[in-house]
């Protein structure tokens, strides 16, 4: 399992040698920096990295000693550990006990964790759409008659109460309410191109969360295959 935290730059597209156009999400990795390692076999009692992730401003004034744009006992943190400049997002990352010796404390961790080919997790937090109807967020179809005596009941969710038992609306009833903006992640995204000289990460589909939004990319639980993306280089004959 490896980790990392990353900034949704936004969308383009990327063509294969054959000419095929593939939608892709550019994720800016950082680069994280490596606060703490855990280990299963100390008192935490399982293994895992803490990452940073993004620049801090100082605050300077005349006449005052300049100071980070952040309270003292997340500063201390870094300072514990050795880092000069601390980091606004910070993360634990799950890894493999194996793994761990991979990390170094005060280290850095790029885009080159991961390869072309490699299937991940990403999770951030979804767009929010204020107060939304069932069609949109529950994807019902609507009514089926469009005429025959039907009346502004186009979009709307139908009867929701039932009869005298149990004479009231169920618990968890898909009904209107507020929409997005919300923890969400999406599985066995396929890593189309890492470009590690600049961080980044060329990931085929969407991922979630607005552009800027900071994003968890992890190594896909449920698919750890491998395959081809088209962009591999080619091994020249023997």
């Amino acid at each position: 399992m490896r980790g990392l935290i990353a900034r949704k730059l936004g969308m383009t597209q990327v063509y294969t040698p054959d000419g095929k156009a593939i939608p892709v999400t550019v994720l800016h990795t950082g680069p994280n920096v490596v606060i703490q390692k855990k280990s299963a076999n100390g008192k935490d009692g399982y293994s895992a990295v803490k990452l940073g992730f993004g620049d801090v401003k100082k605050l300077e004034k005349d006449g005052e000693e300049p100071r980070w744009r952040m309270n003292a006992p997340r500063v201390g943190v870094f300072q514990k550990a050795g880092i000069e400049n601390p980091r606004r997002v910070v993360v634990e990352i799950r890894v493999d006990e194996s793994e761990l010796d991979r990390y170094e404390v005060g280290g850095m961790v790029s885009a080159d964790e991961f390869v072309a080919g490699m299937f991940i997790d990403a999770t951030g937090t979804s767009k929010g759409r204020g107060f939304a109807g069932v069609m949109k967020r529950h994807n019902f179809h609507g009514a089926k008659e469009q005429s025959h005596g039907t009346h502004e009941n186009f979009r709307h969710a139908g009867s929701i109460g039932a009869s005298a038992d149990p004479a009231r609306v169920v618990r968890g009833k898909k009904m209107p309410g507020q929409y997005g903006d919300a923890r969400s992640t999406s599985q066995n995204l396929h890593v189309i191109e890492v470009i590690a000289d600049q961080n980044l990460l060329l990931v085929k589909g969407g991922v979630p969360g607005a552009t800027g939004g900071i994003i968890i990319v992890r190594s896909a639980t449920k698919n750890r295959s491998t395959k081809p993306t088209g962009f591999e280089p080619e091994v020249p004959a023997e």
